[in-house]
C-alpha cells in the first residue's frame, strides 16, 4: 500500500484531503489523547468520526486497526516519506512526539520519565479508570454484588495516590514540562470526575494537587480544540 487512497477505510471514511494525517476517533478519554496532541503540535490533520456503537467492528475500521478500538491514525508522510497506520494511542502519542519532536523531553532521563507515566496511564490509571466507569455508569450498574466495584474504586485511589505525590511540588507529570504523559493521564480523570461522576466514591477532592493538575491542563487552549474532536452528533 502506498497512498492513502489505496487504504480499504478510505471507501468507508473517504480523505478530504489525502495529504494530511487521518485520525478516526470518537471523543472518549482514549480518543481525545490524540486530538489533543495533534492540537498541541500544530500537525494538519482530517478527522473521521468513528461511532463507537458500531463502527469500530465494520470491514473497513478492521482494515485499519483489527483490535477494534479507537483511535488509529494513517500519516501518509511517515517514516521515509512513507504512508504508515497506527493504533494504540499511547502508540500513537509517542509516534506524534517523535515525529514533531515536541511534548518529550530531548535528554534520555526526561525521555525515560515521560515513558514511565505514559505506561502507568495505559497500565493502569486507563484500566481501572474504564472499569469502575463501567460498573457505575454503564452495564456493569446491574451488577447487585458490590465487590466488583468497590476494588476499582480502592485501586483508583490508590493510583490518585501515587499522581497526588507525583504533582505535590511540580506542575506536570515529568517537572516542569507538559508532556505526553499528561496528554495520557488527564483527560481520564476529567472522564472520571466529569462523565463517571467519581468525585464522592473517590473523595477526589482529597487530592488536590491532582485536581489542580487537571484544572491546569484543561485551561489549555490547544486542549479546549481537541475535546471538540472528532464531532459527534
Amino acid at each position: 500500500m502506498t497512498t492513502l487512497t489505496d487504504h480499504p477505510i478510505t471507501h468507508h471514511w473517504p480523505a478530504t484531503d489525502p495529504d494530511r494525517l487521518q485520525l478516526y476517533s470518537y471523543p472518549t478519554p482514549n480518543g481525545v489523547k490524540v486530538s489533543i496532541a495533534l492540537e498541541e503540535m500544530g500537525l494538519p490533520y482530517e478527522a473521521h468520526t468513528v461511532s463507537i456503537r458500531g463502527d469500530q467492528h465494520t470491514p473497513a475500521f478492521l482494515s485499519l486497526n483489527p483490535n477494534n478500538k479507537i483511535p488509529a491514525i494513517i500519516d501518509p508522510h511517515g517514516p521515509g516519506g512513507q504512508l504508515i497506520t497506527l493504533w494504540e494511542s499511547g502508540a500513537i502519542l509517542l509516534y506524534l512526539a517523535d515525529k514533531t519532536g515536541t511534548l518529550i523531553p530531548a535528554d534520555a532521563r526526561g525521555r525515560a520519565q515521560t515513558l514511565q507515566w505514559l505506561m502507568f496511564q495505559m497500565g493502569g490509571l486507563g484500566p481501572m479508570f474504564g472499569q469502575y466507569g463501567y460498573f457505575k455508569k454503564f452495564a456493569g450498574k446491574e451488577v447487585s454484588d458490590p465487590r466488583p466495584k468497590q476494588h476499582f474504586i480502592d485501586e483508583s485511589r490508590r493510583l490518585l495516590a501515587v499522581l497526588e505525590q507525583q504533582l505535590k511540588s511540580q506542575p506536570f507529570m515529568v517537572g516542569e514540562q507538559y508532556t505526553i504523559a499528561d496528554i495520557a493521564i488527564f483527560p481520564w480523570l476529567r472522564a472520571v470526575r466529569d462523565v463517571y461522576g467519581a468525585g464522592e466514591d473517590f473523595r477526589m477532592a482529597e487530592f488536590e494537587n491532582t485536581m489542580s493538575y487537571l484544572d491546569r491542563c484543561l485551561q489549555r487552549p490547544a486542549v479546549e480544540r481537541g475535546l471538540q474532536v472528532p464531532a459527534v452528533d
